[in-house]
């Protein structure tokens, strides 16, 4: 090959090396799919999957948590682990608004993150981690294993200043928590199988208390009502005291259809609880998870599913963070 077609053969294979991350870029985003990590980062799932197992070994309310987590996220705008964002100085913590009033282990959920970060950094968003570990964490709750797509990216900014717009109240009309799921494509069986996670963790008397007093809700089994006046004994709880019921006494610790049992047997914590049991829309589906539980985890991972793909941010939108409480710093 002469100097001339050597020359022009290099600057081929130059323009050819140069390129190719452009067309990358260029490519048609996959968005969601299963497995997204297979070439990049085989062993994350299973890094996710062996971290949630620890945790729960040393801290079972971590898996309470985890499934908060994909609810608190997921559906406010986006599934973009907003959620994990510190305050600042200009914004507000989604972790620090009254809505998020219980959330907690943060700190555990950062350990995860760090085990798939030392297997291959900047690789794996925290979008993703926080779905897998709610997933991983059903299943130590006694769950459905549900199989979910990954590829999200992380968002840049806080959301605390829509959360009302989107997370419904424990005191609102069954109608308002119909309209903000249905929004995001979860019809009437999905939002009373999703509220079946009311089976696991505990419901804080801060919560709970204008139900026993200045008069006792008569809508209330008198039954459990003394069981509730014993574990919240003051009608404004100390903030520093961590007062709470368990949200269903007989399993506490399984994700369970005894939810709908308590329910419809008027011990349900919570006035959204005891609406899903009296509604005339979400009743017959209550009766129906009650009797299956089969009934009760298919519409669960159904759900779960949904919530988990409400508008995630894909391809090259967001970013990786290294760390899930900070956006990365852009110079």
């Amino acid at each position: 090959m002469d100097a001339k077609a050597l020359f022009f053969f290099a600057l081929l294979s130059f323009s050819a090396v140069s390129v190719r991350p452009a067309i990358a870029e260029n490519e048609e985003d996959p968005g969601l799919v299963m497995n997204f990590y297979k070439d990049t980062c085989p062993q994350a799932e299973d890094i996710v999957k062996e971290q949630v197992r620890l945790l729960y070994k040393r801290h079972k309310n971590t898996a309470f948590s985890w499934l908060r987590n994909i609810f608190h996220d997921c559906a406010v705008q986006s599934c973009d682990a907003s959620l994990l964002l510190d305050s600042t100085r200009r914004t507000l913590s989604e972790k620090e608004t009254d809505r998020s009033f219980g959330l907690r282990n943060f700190r555990y959920f950062d350990d995860i993150k760090e085990a798939v970060e030392r297997e291959c950094p900047g690789v794996v968003s925290c979008a993703d981690i926080l779905v897998l570990s709610a997933r991983d964490g059903i299943v130590a709750l006694g769950g459905p294993h549900i199989p979910l797509k990954t590829g999200r990216r992380d968002g840049r900014k806080s959301r605390a200043d829509v959360i009302e717009d989107y997370l419904p109240d424990h005191n609102e009309s069954i109608s308002v928590v119909l309209d903000r799921f249905a929004s995001m494509g979860i019809d009437t069986p999905g939002l009373v199988a999703l509220l079946g996670a009311h089976s696991v963790g505990r419901t804080h008397c801060v919560k709970l208390v204008h139900r026993l007093y200045p008069e006792v809700d008569p809508a209330l089994n008198p039954d459990h009502v003394e069981h509730m006046l014993y574990k919240c004994p003051d009608s404004i709880p100390d903030p520093k005291a961590v007062q709470y019921v368990r949200n269903d006494r007989g399993t506490p610790m399984v994700l369970d259809n005894n939810y709908y049992r308590n329910i419809l047997d008027n011990k349900g914590l919570l006035i959204v609880d005891h609406q899903l049991a009296t509604d005339k829309r979400t009743k017959p589906y209550v009766k129906k998870m009650a009797k299956s539980q089969d009934y009760f985890f298919k519409e669960f991972s159904r759900a779960i599913t949904i919530l988990s793909e409400n508008n995630p941010l894909t391809g090259t939108k967001g970013e990786i963070r290294k760390q899930c409480t900070v956006a990365n710093k852009h110079h």
